[in-house]
């Protein structure tokens, strides 16, 4: 009874979140005007290129970062400094919202994934242990759905993301308490 009970809760939340969506006609501008970003363009808060355009900055002559590091990917997701390096993002408790400070780090992955056609992101859904098995599949499915979204108003194409949720059942940290909840609220990039 409790079982179909949350199955038909399930359902509902599915059914009012695609109610909400937005069709590919009506992208939200907010996703790629930087103004989420107070005013700056992505390229200035990531400092991913020179302003001269996808072929300026780090990118090479060909619009392809420079050479491979050990784990195949380029310098930049190596240096602390460039939000490349960054393929977690986080979200609030019963969100699929994206948390404000990882828009201009999605921007950047994008930017990426653009310049990079042949490569592909796993967007990994991630819950904490509050709530249900089955209800943190759905939400941390609804997340990686979320970035996904991010993504592709930016351009990206839907070929080079895969959308994958294990709810509660990776866990980056192991308490129970809030500073540990919050770091398993995410979504990793997993190139």
């Amino acid at each position: 009874m409790k079982f179909t009970k949350m199955l038909a809760t399930i359902a509902m939340m599915s059914a009012l979140t695609l109610a909400g969506c937005s069709s590919d006609e009506e992208k939200d501008a907010s996703l790629t005007d930087g103004s989420l970003n107070g005013g700056m363009n992505d390229a200035s808060v990531s400092g991913l290129n020179d302003g001269s355009g996808m072929n300026g900055g780090r990118f090479g002559a060909n619009g392809k970062y420079g050479a491979r590091g050990a784990n195949g990917l380029p310098p930049e997701f190596s240096d602390p400094n460039n939000p490349l390096s960054k393929r977690t993002i986080y979200f609030m408790l019963d969100s699929s919202q994206v948390q404000q400070d990882f828009v201009p780090v999605i921007a950047a992955h994008a930017r990426y994934l653009l310049a990079n056609p042949s490569q592909h992101v796993v967007l990994e859904g991630n819950g904490d242990e509050r709530g249900s098995r089955e209800y943190n599949i759905a939400l941390g499915e609804q997340r990686s759905k979320t970035v996904a979204g991010m993504l592709k108003a930016q351009g990206v194409s839907e070929s080079q993301l895969s959308i994958v949720s294990y709810g509660e059942e990776k866990p980056v940290a192991m308490g129970h308490d809030e500073s540990a909840w919050e770091l398993n609220r995410r979504v990793e990039l997993a190139y």
